[in-house]
């Protein structure tokens, strides 16, 4: 069944046992699938006689689609008790749009939905054009959203209860196999709400699904994938954030933690830019927020150090290389090796030796 895409539209399918047999889905999700495809094929309009149902893994889960208003961003997240629903549901690309693809998964609909995206088509468009060649369409679920703020979903009438869908202003969220109906709408009400960056958004959406009960089974993987507005022509500038948890009894945790430091490096990344460009002041401000984010990350403290031991601040730089050293001898070492290679001089090098003994 089509989703309605005016904005916060909601369509729910609920079993009246959400229960029954869960506990038993990996081992039977092979015959769910099997007996969810066969009906699916007997009961969907013929399409093309050749046609068969594709092979599918089965990801039930919580996610959500996104774009940013204000930057134009892309992003997707996803929660799972499957190993790896990174690899499989979400799909961005930059300036075209953002996929999900779950329940008995087709992988096949996140390249397919941004090519058609790519040529043009809105995200319901290329959503209801996919969906009405799949044979296996009743046991999809999938939401898509263009580079415009339009968005489409759709839930087949045989996805595993809890499954339902909220379709709001720039974003959807769509659950299936889940502990209650309260997910689907806990998620769009944390989405709306959350401030800061839309991968801080989405992450709120994750842990708002999780803390209403979230998958019927628990917890295992999780990921998020951010783009950006406009493609670069660079696919590795593109993804602005692109991390998975793939086997974690609390992933949307370690997701949240994994963002944290993610957002660390790239204020260190743009402290190296800064002092690229003899602007001390800049980075180590950048380098200052970094130890903020990650206070207990020695990579970040001794990089800051040398950083000001070769900017003419050895003092400054000396206390954070005592605490790098006291901590793990081997970046004492490493330090040895950096005049070798032209990072800084034999003379810095002996001024921070002399100073940390």
């Amino acid at each position: 069944m089509h989703a309605r895409s005016r904005a916060g539209s909601v369509e729910r399918k609920t079993r009246t046992d959400s229960r029954g047999g869960h506990t038993r889905a990996r081992r039977g999700c092979a015959l769910l699938l099997g007996l969810a495809l066969l009906a699916s094929a007997c009961s969907a309009p013929r399409v093309d006689s050749s046609s068969a149902p594709e092979p599918t893994r089965p990801l039930h889960t919580f996610s959500i689609v996104a774009r940013d208003p204000e930057t134009g961003e892309l992003g997707v997240a996803v929660q799972s008790h499957w190993f790896s629903v990174g690899t499989a549901v979400p799909w961005a690309e930059a300036g075209v749009g953002a996929v999900a693809t779950q329940s008995f998964v087709r992988q096949a609909y996140g390249p397919e939905g941004l090519a058609l995206m790519k040529q043009g088509k809105s995200a319901p468009d290329a959503l209801h054009e996919l969906v009405a060649k799949d044979p296996g369409e009743a046991v999809r679920q999938l939401a898509f959203v263009d580079a415009h703020g339009k968005v489409a979903a759709h839930t087949g009438k045989n996805c595993i209860a809890s499954a339902a869908q909220h379709v709001g202003e720039g974003y959807s969220a769509q659950a299936n196999m889940m502990e209650n109906d309260r997910v689907v709408p806990a998620m769009a009400k944390a989405f709306e709400g959350a401030k800061g960056a839309l991968a801080e958004r989405l992450l709120a959406a994750l842990a708002a699904a999780q803390k209403e009960g979230g998958d019927i089974r628990g917890q295992q993987s999780a990921a998020l994938l951010v783009v950006r507005a406009e493609a670069t022509g660079n696919v590795w500038e593109d993804r602005l954030v692109d991390l998975r948890v793939e086997d974690s009894l609390h992933p949307v945790e370690e997701l949240t933690r994994l963002y944290r430091v993610h957002q660390a490096y790239d204020h260190m990344n743009a402290g190296d830019l800064a002092t690229e460009k003899k602007d001390l002041a800049r980075a180590l401000a950048e380098y200052g927020r970094a130890a903020e984010l990650c206070p207990d990350n020695l990579e970040i403290v001794f990089w800051s150090a040398f950083t000001l031991a070769t900017n003419d601040r050895v003092a400054d730089a000396l206390p954070l290389f005592r605490k790098v050293f006291q901590q793990d001898p081997h970046w004492r070492e490493l330090l040895t090796r950096l005049p070798a290679a032209e990072l800084c001089t034999k003379e810095q090098l002996d001024a921070i030796l002399d100073g940390v003994r």
